[in-house]
């Protein structure tokens, strides 16, 4: 579904990412690790095509996506580690996206009523989303991403400082969209996450991806070094 081929980013004279070659399957939970500033935020933000100005080739569905940066972010949603909510309900912060692409009425109501009983969060459709806690506030961006029904979601910390029960709830969310087909790229720092959700995992190190492989390999018996460094929790400078 997705192929990265020499992708590289910088921010003035600071490399965000180095040559960066992944290949994404469709319909897997594809975990990303790394230290914080290790290139994993502005990964996701190329895949969602959110940040466009990088050099490398980027395909997606065989479409190079720095020339289709529409078509891309209509089939790709990403969810932030610290979601801005709307002055607005629950019912109408998700139901954002849906309205700007002509849904309404029945349709409207029934889609977003769905997703948010399913965030165990129904019950806080009328509530200001601002005035939420931190982790209802999460699984409201992570419905707000869901009910648009997208192929490929991007989730940049989904669960980073949250209770056990919040976690809980959108992991199980995150396992839900890859039953049903999606594609589910995920940043985290928390690696029993990644060793619990995901089907392959990316090892990223200053800018670089080190080891990519499947979960429990890259986990078990890293090939890299430094990967086994950072999956046992040694630190070294």
């Amino acid at each position: 579904m997705i192929a990265l081929n020499e992708i590289s980013k910088t921010y003035g004279n600071v490399s965000a990412l180095k040559r960066v070659n992944l290949e994404i399957h469709s319909g897997e939970i594809f975990a990303i690790i790394g230290n914080s500033g290790a290139g994993k935020t502005t990964l996701l933000k190329i895949i969602s095509m959110l940040e466009t100005d990088f050099s490398g080739k980027y395909m997606f569905k065989g479409l190079e996506a720095r020339k289709n940066p529409e078509k891309v972010r209509k089939q790709v949603t990403m969810v932030f580690q610290n979601p801005v909510m709307f002055r607005a309900s629950v019912f109408d912060n998700v139901a954002y996206g849906l309205r700007i692409r002509g849904v309404n009425g029945r349709e409207l109501r029934e889609r977003v009523e769905s997703i948010l009983e399913s965030l165990g969060i129904l019950s806080l459709a009328d509530k200001n989303a601002r005035k939420l806690s931190g982790g209802q506030r999460q699984r409201v961006a992570v419905a707000r991403a869901l009910v648009m029904d997208v192929d490929v979601y991007t989730l940049d910390e989904p669960t980073a400082n949250l209770d056990a029960e919040n976690v809980r709830i959108i992991e199980r969310a995150i396992s839900d969209m890859r039953d049903d087909g999606k594609t589910i790229i995920l940043a985290t720092h928390n690696l029993f996450q990644a060793k619990r959700l995901a089907d392959r995992t990316a090892y990223i190190e200053n800018g670089e991806v080190i080891e990519v492989g499947e979960t429990d390999r890259l986990f078990e018996s890293p090939e890299d070094e430094r990967t086994r460094r950072f999956v046992e929790g040694d630190h070294y400078f």
